[in-house]
């Protein structure tokens, strides 16, 4: 495994804090209260994780689009339609509640990751990505996961 740089590993932990604070304001009533009155219900519990989680799937399909113009040939194509899957999975499948949303943006993150890995292994992401999205696709499926069970 390669360091990941400062910034992106800065940026990718800023990243998850609205899976982190959905989840803490699910686990902790005064951190929802607070949560409310500051920022208003859309900011805390499931609904901030589900919003924010399709927002970033769709950001992902936009990141592995531009890793996809480094393929060529054949590679290519499958390149770029694997790149807009993470988006149109959040899309289709982010609509009936709470539970089930939470479950399928952790199956969409969960099959990111691979998306990743296969771009990652064909040379077209930096050395240190799959470390990054390893630990951060962590993170969030963890955070989904008690937003689906609790």
């Amino acid at each position: 495994m390669h360091p990941i740089p400062r910034a992106p590993l800065l940026l990718g932990l800023a990243g998850v804090i609205p899976f982190v604070w959905g989840t803490l304001t699910l686990l902790s009533p005064t951190a929802a209260d607070f949560g409310v009155s500051v920022l208003g219900p859309r900011f805390i519990g499931p609904y901030v994780q589900l919003f924010y989680g399709a927002v970033i799937l769709a950001f992902m399909s936009g990141v592995l689009w531009g890793f996809a113009t480094k393929a060529e040939d054949g590679r290519a194509t499958i390149c770029y339609v694997l790149s807009v899957i993470p988006a149109l999975w959040a899309f289709v499948m982010t609509g009936n509640g709470p539970t089930s949303a939470s479950l399928n943006l952790m199956i969409g993150f969960v099959g990111l990751l691979l998306i990743d890995f296969s771009f990652w292994n064909w040379g077209l992401a930096p050395q240190w990505w799959i470390s990054l999205r390893l630990m951060l696709t962590a993170i969030v499926v963890v955070c989904l996961g008690l937003t689906a069970y609790l």
